[in-house]
């Protein structure tokens, strides 16, 4: 029997994007709740994942990578990015093994400083640099900023993270679960299904095509039999964009379908049936109504 939670705290995660903080938020929780690709701007919305650990319960919230926004979806990420930043226990701010401040992680450093949060720096990918250069990272962003703690972890390698965890639930403070304690994320499932075909969609899809892509899961239920039956209508920017989602014969899309469904079924635990149409709505990163309508909402 599990220990009551009798501690709880809100943790943001933020950084430039591809820096790492989807592939943090699922090793920290134990499941894929966040997609994760190579790609820039992979996360739009905000995410809560939740880890209980003994009596306490950290609620972390996955942003979208901080950027210089070309459409108004884009002037959203920023916007959920800044307002992820107040209001928590702490923040980390994830970077890269770099011994230079970047222009974004100095925009970070400073809207933490005006918030006066706690803050904690977590060098990510320290596999991918000799240990030597570690410290220099640790030194320039220490005169930067006065971190409560520095803790560098290999979030793709789980290396560090149960340390990182330790270290952030002092963060927490007395009080009732934040969210029920067999709940590991705030998404939906119908939504973690759209996402999961959007990730499929940017791996597999190049230059702008995938960018230009919204995902909406119109129907989602189940059989008696316990299959899964989805619906997924997939939204891109252009005429041209449909073709190539597409593909000569259908091929694209099926390639998207049958890898998207076999991840939603390891998500489910269950059988999926899922029918899959293209549809175009022109410029819709730049249409307020649309870009609610599709699930980004304040």
């Amino acid at each position: 029997m599990s220990e009551a939670i009798k501690k709880s705290g809100i943790i943001s995660i933020v950084g430039r994007p591809n820096v790492g903080k989807s592939t943090l938020i699922n090793a920290m929780v134990g499941e894929k709740i966040a997609i994760v690709t190579p790609k820039p701007q992979t996360t739009r919305n905000r995410i809560y994942g939740v880890v209980n650990r003994g009596d306490t319960q950290l609620v972390f919230m996955d942003t979208p990578g901080f950027h210089s926004p070309r459409s108004k979806l884009g002037d959203y990420m920023v916007k959920v990015v800044s307002e992820s930043i107040a209001g928590v226990d702490a923040v980390m701010l994830l970077v890269e093994p770099v011994d230079s401040i970047g222009n974004l992680e100095q925009e970070l450093i400073q809207r933490i400083k005006s918030t006066k949060v706690p803050a904690v720096l977590v060098i990510n990918k320290v596999d991918t640099v000799p240990k030597a250069n570690i410290l220099a990272v640790i030194k320039i962003y220490s005169d930067a900023h006065e971190f409560d703690e520095i803790v560098p972890i290999s979030a793709k390698n789980y290396d560090g993270v149960d340390h990182l965890l330790s270290v952030l639930a002092k963060y927490a403070s007395e009080g009732p679960p934040l969210f029920p304690e067999d709940m590991i994320t705030d998404q939906p499932e119908r939504q973690v299904c759209a996402e999961i075909i959007r990730e499929k969609l940017l791996l597999c899809l190049d230059k702008e095509v995938p960018h230009g892509t919204a995902v909406e899961v119109t129907k989602f239920s189940e059989r008696e039999s316990g299959i899964i039956d989805l619906d997924v209508i997939i939204y891109c920017e252009k005429m041209a964009h449909k073709g190539i989602i597409i593909g000569k014969n259908g091929a694209m899309l099926k390639k998207i379908g049958e890898l998207a469904r076999r991840d939603i079924e390891a998500f489910m635990g269950t059988k999926v049936f899922m029918q899959t149409w293209v549809k175009v709505k022109e410029n819709w990163r730049d249409n307020d109504y649309l870009i609610r309508n599709f699930g980004y909402r304040d």
